[in-house]
C-alpha cells in the first residue's frame, strides 16, 4: 500500500510535467506562427508540428485557434511585464527609473520583434483578444510603478507636475514602436541604416533625451 502510494504522486508529477511541457512548446510556436504570419495566416497544423504534437492536443489545452492567440497574448504580456519588474525601480533615483525603463523598453522590443508583430497582430484585429484576457491586470502594476517614480520626481522637484503614468509609457513605447516597426522603410526613404549598432545607439540617446527633457524641471 505505501508501495503504490509513493508511486502515483510520481507519475501524477510527471504527467503534469509533460502537460507543462507541451502546452509550452504550443505556446512557444504559436508564439512565432502568430507573429511572422498574424491571425489569419497562422495554422493550427503547422503550430502543432513545430509544437511536436498534433491538432488534438493542441486543441485539448487550447479549445480554438482565437482562445491559442489570446494565451499567447497573455503570455507575451506576462513576459515583458516580469522582466521589467527587475528594474527594481522603487529602489532607483527618479531620474535613473526612467533611464532604465527607457533603456530596458528600447533592448526589450530589440531583442524581442516577435511581440511587436503580435501586437501588430491584435490591433489589426479591433484589440478583440485583449478584451477578452487578463493582460489589463497584467499591465496595471507597472503604471502604478511608474506613477511612483514620477510622485517621488514631483516631490523632490526634479520632475514636472501632472504627468500622467499611461501616457508617458505610451510615449515611451512609440518612441522604440514606430522605429523598429518602419525600419526598412525609414532606412530608405532617409538613405541610412537605421539598424546599424551606431544608429541603435544614438536612437536610444535621443529617447533618453526626449523623455527627459520633457521631465525634467530645469
Amino acid at each position: 500500500m505505501i508501495g503504490n502510494e509513493a508511486v502515483v504522486p510520481a507519475k501524477l508529477d510527471k504527467a503534469t510535467r509533460n502537460a507543462d511541457r507541451t502546452r509550452s512548446l504550443i505556446l512557444e510556436a504559436a508564439t512565432q506562427e502568430f507573429a511572422e504570419l498574424g491571425l489569419a495566416g497562422a495554422r493550427v497544423e503547422k503550430i502543432a508540428e513545430k509544437a511536436g504534437t498534433n491538432k488534438r492536443m493542441l486543441y485539448y489545452y487550447f479549445n480554438s485557434k482565437d482562445e491559442l492567440f489570446i494565451a499567447v497574448m497573455e503570455r507575451a504580456y506576462f513576459s515583458i511585464r516580469e522582466a521589467e519588474k527587475e528594474l527594481h525601480m522603487h529602489d532607483q533615483t527618479p531620474i535613473e527609473a526612467i533611464r532604465s525603463l527607457v533603456s530596458f523598453t528600447w533592448n526589450y522590443f530589440l531583442e524581442h520583434p516577435e511581440f511587436m508583430g503580435l501586437l501588430n497582430t491584435e490591433n489589426a484585429h479591433g484589440g478583440v483578444h485583449v478584451k477578452n484576457s487578463e493582460s489589463t491586470a497584467l499591465n496595471m502594476p507597472l503604471i502604478d510603478m511608474i506613477g511612483e517614480v514620477l510622485h517621488r520626481g514631483q516631490q523632490e522637484s526634479i520632475f514636472r507636475a501632472g504627468v500622467d503614468p499611461v501616457q508617458l509609457y505610451i510615449s515611451i513605447a512609440s518612441l522604440t514602436y514606430f522605429y523598429l516597426s518602419n525600419k526598412h522603410t525609414l532606412s530608405t526613404i532617409f538613405s541610412r541604416d537605421l539598424m546599424s549598432s551606431k544608429a541603435k545607439v544614438e536612437r536610444l540617446h535621443h529617447m533618453l533625451d526626449v523623455i527627459l527633457g520633457y521631465l525634467v524641471i530645469n
